[in-house]
């Protein structure tokens, strides 16, 4: 019997090489590479992802970190975890990756103008934050309070902090930051990110949080939201990348219950998922 293949899928599963304009090593275990693309311009909509690929090696999910007003470079901001992420981080400027995408459901920018954001990020959960604070800053009279609420473990940990020190300078944008774990040159705050959320008094009615970290971290942070601040389950927003591996929902790897995460997601209001935060694997 002969077997017909969809042109449609392939094409979707090819990459396509991207030059290496630079490798930027963030903290101790991730790194971002900034990437040109071939035709000189790449769009995406915040909080959209792409599959990028090392040659001979394999390919893995990553959110965009780049502003998506800038489409001559995209930036890919990438934690080492396996053979993939460990070869992409050897990568030298000139060097070439393929980029598949993008990706996914984006940040709700447009249909949240006129409210407050509430931006929560845990570890290296601030990357795939990083394009939507950007969006809201460039276009600042359509969005009304900005906080960003940045929590990790230790200071050395503490991703893109000359940028998190600026937009705390700014008098548009309050941002704090805390960690886990003081050192004896931490003046900042201690303890876990929604601990911040009381101090930034907010009106729940008219705000909109999207917060990205770990499972465990972005549970926690809903609940507290919902149950503490009295904020509706539907102006909360999470993205995940869990056990995604075509991104187009043709393999099933990251089915999510009834939903695919690379195709229904990355990015998902909060009562769409609540109820399988539970449940390990899926």
């Amino acid at each position: 019997m002969q077997t017909v293949t969809n042109p449609a899928v392939i094409d979707q599963m090819t990459p396509v090489p991207f030059r290496v304009r630079s490798v930027r090593e963030e903290l101790s275990h991730t790194f971002t590479l900034e990437l040109e693309p071939p035709n000189g311009a790449f769009e995406f909509l915040p909080g959209q992802f792409t599959m990028v690929y090392a040659f001979g090696i394999g390919e893995v999910p990553i959110s965009i970190s780049s502003s998506s007003s800038n489409q001559g470079t995209i930036l890919q901001t990438i934690r080492r975890t396996g053979a993939v992420t460990h070869a992409l981080g050897h990568l030298k400027s000139g060097d070439y990756v393929g980029i598949r995408g993008p990706y996914g459901v984006p940040w709700p920018m447009d249909e949240i103008k006129g409210r407050d954001l509430l931006i929560i990020g845990g570890g290296i959960g601030l990357a795939p934050l990083r394009p939507a604070i950007y969006h809201a800053l460039e276009n600042r009279d359509d969005y009304e309070r900005v906080v960003v609420l940045y929590g990790t473990r230790t200071p050395n940990e503490i991703l893109f902090e000359e940028e998190l020190g600026k937009w705390g300078a700014r008098t548009d944008c309050t941002t704090m930051v805390t960690v886990d774990a003081a050192d004896r040159g931490w003046n900042g705050a201690v303890g876990v990110v929604t601990r911040l959320i009381g101090r930034v008094g907010f009106d729940a009615a008219n705000t909109t949080a999207l917060v990205c970290g770990p499972e465990i971290m972005m549970t926690v942070t809903a609940e507290r939201l919902m149950e503490v601040h009295s904020m509706a389950p539907e102006n909360i927003y999470i993205t995940m990348e869990r056990n995604m591996k075509c991104a187009i929902g043709v393999c099933g790897h990251c089915q999510f219950g009834a939903k695919f995460i690379c195709t229904d997601g990355a990015v998902f209001p909060y009562p769409e998922v609540e109820e399988l935060f539970d449940v390990k694997g899926v």
